[in-house]
């Protein structure tokens, strides 16, 4: 049983980000101060957050609870559990045809979880910028 209306709920869900988030505004500003350039939410599959044509990369910077990351912060509720069951199963289905269709069109892609930006910043950065460099 929730323990808000129907209407609060409602609200609430509406305030959900899904664009230039906390997590990705970081990304994005550590990218740009190394020097990197990067178009954000280009037309491909999947609506990257960022890509670079440059390195023929695109980056994903997910949510763990969005994307069913399987770290402490991917539990699924305990009210309406079969909806969300639902939901975030087809979310990582999405994900994964996405993922081919950006691989088979000739793009890498590096996906960034919400939990290492907060827990590992500077290392999850270090590693993103290798993984991006071996491009070159």
């Amino acid at each position: 049983m929730d323990k808000l209306t129907l209407g609060h709920r409602s609200w609430n869900m509406s305030r959900i980000k899904g664009k230039d988030t906390q997590p990705e505004l970081l990304v994005r500003k550590c990218l740009y101060a190394k020097g990197f350039r990067y178009r954000v939410h280009a037309r491909l599959p999947g609506r990257p957050d960022l890509t670079m044509k440059k390195y023929h990369v695109v980056i994903f910077v997910n949510g763990c609870f969005w994307h069913l990351h399987g770290c402490s912060n991917s539990v699924i509720p305990s009210t309406n559990t079969q909806f969300w069951k639902n939901k975030l199963g087809e979310n990582v289905v999405r994900d994964k045809m996405n993922l081919q269709k950006l691989e088979d069109a000739g793009w890498r892609v590096i996906t960034v979880w919400e939990c290492d930006i907060r827990a590992r910043f500077e290392e999850t950065m270090e590693r993103m910028e290798a993984d991006v460099k071996v491009i070159i």
